[in-house]
């Protein structure tokens, strides 16, 4: 069994209402004691990888929606490792807080390994995101779709390289093929290395003199990718799917990134999803619900007989038990819950009129309030 992942507030030491200046506080006070600069334990550095994440997620509003709606799943389901790492502010706050750049740099460098921004080696292509528009019937049975989407391919005639056929990409004189220009300074006794992009060759570490024809220095080109996705019963709005190696390619034959596709479920015109439960309204006549009747009820699949008792009163709720949808990591199915509403009639013949009045004689009482 896969140990449960801990809770990101819990990690941080911070409740679930904390501003994200609390957060921040709450992160640098813990990155002084694990960053692996300044802390030498075996454990320190995963530890700080698990800080690094709950701020990296909690700091971010759109990230920290998804988590509090959806737990991990809400974040995994989403977003890439880079994608989650992407916005924080990182390097300010470890500029702040005083470490020697001259170790580990960068928060990339202890995730993914040192020299992972430089860009001219091999590097996992960019990770796609597709929106797809479902029905609520295909969360409750799910659905397999064959579809298009539009990305990236290397280009068949420069392999990827950008530069025309019979020519060859030149090493960067500027960064010397490191894709990076490094600006060290002093402050006493910390030293600090500022990283930046080469402006001349834009970070890949080669020049291309004579770009190739059919990607025009791309290395790519765009097409259009046939994919079969299976979506799995219970998934609900806002949930994500990862398809490994159908985003784009890599760079300097780096493997292709991820596909994310988000669902989103389309507005039903008679039930509301809750969780795993839907919620449907029935709306019946005074005699009805005084009287009693059997009506048939709409549901996910077919129709389903509901006996409303004598003396049922409006907004009185019923369930149907496995109406609902399939919970998404468990077994069997949620319910569905009618609610009746007794109508009162508007317009009424004077016969009506002429019964119902006897009727009121007939049941006449004191009105009482509480």
């Amino acid at each position: 069994m896969t140990p449960r992942k801990q809770d990101y507030y819990e990690i941080l030491n911070v409740p679930r209402t904390a501003s994200k200046k609390e957060i921040k506080k709450a992160y640098r006070k813990l990155a002084l004691k694990h960053h692996p600069d300044r802390n030498k334990s075996p454990e320190a550095e995963e530890k700080f990888k698990e800080i690094s994440e709950a701020y990296a997620v909690l700091s971010d509003k759109e990230k920290r929606i998804q988590y509090d709606q959806y737990g991990h799943a809400g974040i995994s389901g989403r977003y890439s490792r880079d994608d989650i790492f992407r916005s924080a502010d990182f390097e300010r706050i470890f500029k702040d807080l005083g470490f020697n750049f001259g170790g580990h740099a960068t928060i990339f460098d202890i995730f993914f390994g040192r020299g992972a921004r430089r860009r001219h080696r091999r590097q996992k292509g960019t990770n796609l995101r597709y929106d797809l528009q479902i029905t609520l019937e295909d969360t409750a049975f799910g659905l397999n779709k064959d579809m298009e989407i539009p990305g990236f391919d290397v280009c068949d005639t420069c392999h990827g390289s950008g530069a025309k056929p019979g020519t060859s990409p030149k090493t960067c004189q500027r960064c010397k093929g490191t894709g990076e220009i490094r600006r060290t300074k002093s402050f006493g006794y910390m030293h600090f290395t500022e990283i930046q992009t080469c402006n001349k060759c834009h970070g890949k570490g080669v020049l291309i003199e004579t770009l190739c024809d059919d990607c025009k220095g791309a290395g790519n080109v765009q097409r259009l990718h046939k994919i079969r996705l299976k979506i799995p019963p219970g998934i609900d709005n806002g949930h994500g799917l990862r398809l490994d190696g159908k985003g784009n390619p890599g760079a300097q034959g780096g493997p292709n990134g991820d596909l994310y596709v988000v669902v989103h479920v389309k507005p039903h015109e008679i039930f509301e999803r809750n969780g795993s439960n839907i919620l449907c309204e029935a709306r019946i006549s005074f005699p009805q619900a005084t009287l009693g009747t059997k009506i048939n009820v709409p549901t996910l699949k077919g129709e389903a007989k509901l006996k409303i008792p004598a003396g049922t009163q409006s907004e009185t709720m019923f369930r149907l038990r496995g109406k609902g949808v399939p919970h998404l990591h468990g077994w069997g199915r949620g319910d569905q819950f009618v609610k009746i509403i007794v109508q009162t009639p508007t317009k009424l013949t004077r016969h009506q009129k002429k019964l119902l009045s006897e009727l009121a004689e007939e049941m006449e009482h004191e009105i009482t309030f509480r």
